[in-house]
């Protein structure tokens, strides 16, 4: 239970944090861009969009560990929650988060062979090793903000599973049935 709590409070880190950089990157791009989204500087808009992916793939890496545990649990707390206790979208928000998962899956396959085939002498502070690793942070970037976007889902599935454990049973009555077969227009 600690190690699920852990995970939660990581993943609502990083759902804070994405929210902070997307602003951050938001605002740069309003006053860095022309009315119709073509950036004045190509050079400094390319920067600083490796910053935000940088960034953001260095704040889902705590949840990274926990990230297909936490989705095989909302998955099965959803099935038993109560239909008026859970949104119409979950199902929909989770599966988005499984297909972005796979996808950083094989982006980070892709990256271990990469970094697997750079020359010996290109180590983390070299233009080489940094160059790669920006590519590889762009391609990361939208299944990030997939997890920015629709990580709340799961969030608000623990919320709605501790509701539900909080909610009185009812006991499920059977149907009554009249012993005499309906009203009786006559009394004696």
């Amino acid at each position: 239970m600690n190690h699920r709590r852990t995970s939660l409070r990581r993943l609502n880190r990083y759902l804070r944090h994405s929210d902070r950089i997307l602003a951050s990157w938001d605002a740069f791009t309003e006053f860095n861009t022309d009315l119709d989204g073509w950036p004045f500087d190509q050079d400094a808009y390319g920067r600083r969009a490796a910053v935000r992916d940088g960034d953001t793939a260095a704040v889902f890496a705590s949840v990274r560990s926990s990230a297909h545990q936490l989705l095989a649990t909302a998955r099965l707390q959803l099935q038993h929650l109560p239909a008026d206790l859970t949104r119409d979208s979950w199902p929909g928000q989770l599966t988005i988060l499984e297909e972005a998962l796979c996808r950083l899956d094989a982006l980070d396959a892709q990256w271990r062979q990469t970094r697997a085939q750079l020359p010996e002498d290109a180590g983390p502070s070299t233009e080489t090793y940094v160059d790669a690793l920006d590519e590889h942070h762009a391609e990361c970037w939208s299944y990030l903000d997939d997890w920015a976007c629709h990580g709340r889902a799961i969030l608000a599935i623990q919320a709605a599973t501790r509701r539900a454990a909080t909610q009185p049973m009812r006991p499920q009555l059977p149907a009554v049935k009249p012993r005499h077969g309906g009203y009786r227009a006559t009394r004696r």
